[in-house]
């Protein structure tokens, strides 16, 4: 009797279990708003998200290195500037801490303002949000021969270049042909574009223009100012119009304002 008795409660007990197992899906879909899986194994391991691995990182980072050099081949281009034609910059052999990019900079000078820091070889346009626009520079021995604030007095386009006195004395085999001035063009030292500054309304010879040697930008050079890629000076043309400040900094107020 009393094995009977056993042989029903543990039949009792397998046939309780099998009638869970055939309810479990049912209830497990009715929470579900999506097509139900089969087993209840399948539905927990739809909700697993598989681990990314080592390669899918490298190759998402590889994807936006060459999303980022293909935006700065097109930004580096060759340009056609009413006949006059820049060449292409070959960015594989430039650094990229010399190529144009946004960056946050800090400043209690207003939005618009040209900031060059001919220290660190960059020139900074403010922008709102505590950003600024920023190119590399080269920076000749006047370059660093004035410092403080002045007015963008006069845009040119292709402008006219006349060698200084100093510069003839120092180097006349190269510089004398040009005492009288050379004409605008790709093979003039002052590039596409030039923005004088004035400060008190008077010209303080400080210059901010392109280049025929891009080499030099983001290097000390012999002679000018500061010098820009042409395909940057024509953006920077394009941003800022005449009558915007300019502040060059000193060597003690240098690399304060970006982070």
């Amino acid at each position: 009797m009393a094995l009977t008795s056993h042989i029903k409660n543990r039949t009792g007990n397998v046939t309780g279990r099998l009638l869970m197992l055939g309810v479990l899906p049912l209830l497990l879909a009715a929470c579900n708003t999506t097509k139900p899986a089969t087993t209840a194994g399948a539905t927990v391991a739809a909700s697993v998200t598989a681990p990314v691995t080592p390669v899918e990182i490298a190759k998402s980072k590889q994807e936006t290195k060459t999303a980022d050099l293909s935006n700065y081949a097109k930004m580096y281009a060759a340009v056609n500037d009413n006949g006059n034609v820049i060449p292409a910059i070959d960015i594989s052999k430039v650094e990229k801490r010399n190529l144009r990019q946004e960056v946050n900079y800090k400043t209690s000078h207003p939005v618009g303002t040209v900031i060059v820091d001919p220290y660190k070889r960059y020139l900074y346009l403010v922008m709102p949000n505590n950003r600024a626009m920023r190119y590399a520079v080269g920076v000749g021995r006047a370059g660093l021969a004035f410092s403080g604030s002045a007015d963008i007095a006069r845009k040119a386009s292709w402008p006219r270049w006349t060698p200084t006195q100093n510069m003839i004395k120092r180097n006349p085999e190269h510089y004398a042909k040009y005492a009288s001035g050379l004409e605008g063009g790709v093979s003039n030292p002052l590039g596409a574009r030039a923005l004088y500054l004035h400060r008190n309304g008077q010209d303080t010879l400080y210059r901010i223009h392109g280049t025929n040697q891009p080499w030099s930008v983001g290097k000390a050079a012999s002679s000018g100012c500061i010098r820009l890629f042409n395909q940057d000076i024509l953006d920077l043309h394009k941003r800022v119009p005449a009558g915007s400040k300019v502040v060059v900094l000193n060597q003690q107020e240098s690399g304060k304002g970006e982070f």
